[in-house]
């Protein structure tokens, strides 16, 4: 198995996946991969566009690989490109050449799939507060999970019951 293990956060809008990562990294003292979207959507001075979903799959896989170097035992990715390639399915109706090749290659040991059973928090860069559509994409992410190959499990409760039941997971299936 590859070290570090990369250990994917993957959800809708306003499920606690960068808290997760982050309580995570904290606990195991790893590094995380932040959002780059975040980052890339507030430097943008104007509405984003399909293309820009391309500069911020790049800089996703960028931003992770770098921070693999810095990882000893986990990295943990908060999103992935499953999330542009939803994004843009769902916003533009394709997705980029690139992201569907890039994500057939990179390699993730476990999946912790955040659940909608938080409240939504306003923010800015957040399109979809509805419960139906949080629902909609919560249940393409169940899909792709299942369909990954990959370990994965469905997270929910407060932040700590997050935190422990993925520091679980991560310790039972790692210890093996």
């Amino acid at each position: 198995m590859q070290i570090p293990r990369r250990i994917l956060i993957l959800g809708p809008e306003s499920t606690g996946k960068s808290t997760l990562a982050s309580d995570l990294a904290v606990h195991f003292d790893e590094p995380w991969v932040p959002e780059f979207a975040r980052e890339y959507l507030s430097l943008l001075d104007r509405e984003y566009e399909y293309h820009d979903l391309l500069q911020i799959a790049k800089g996703q896989v960028a931003l992770e690989d770098e921070l693999a170097q810095k990882a000893q035992k986990f990295l943990f990715c908060d999103t992935d490109l499953r999330v542009i390639q939803v994004w843009s399915e769902h916003k533009y109706g394709k997705v980029h050449e690139w992201v569907k090749t890039e994500l057939d290659q990179r390699v993730y040991n476990m999946i912790l799939l955040t659940d909608i059973d938080l409240p939504w928090e306003p923010d800015p860069l957040r399109e979809h507060p509805d419960p139906e559509m949080r629902q909609h994409f919560l249940n393409l992410y169940l899909e792709m999970a299942a369909q990954s190959g990959i370990p994965w499990e469905k997270i929910s409760g407060n932040r700590s019951a997050r935190l422990e039941k993925s520091i679980d997971l991560i310790e039972s299936h790692f210890s093996q």
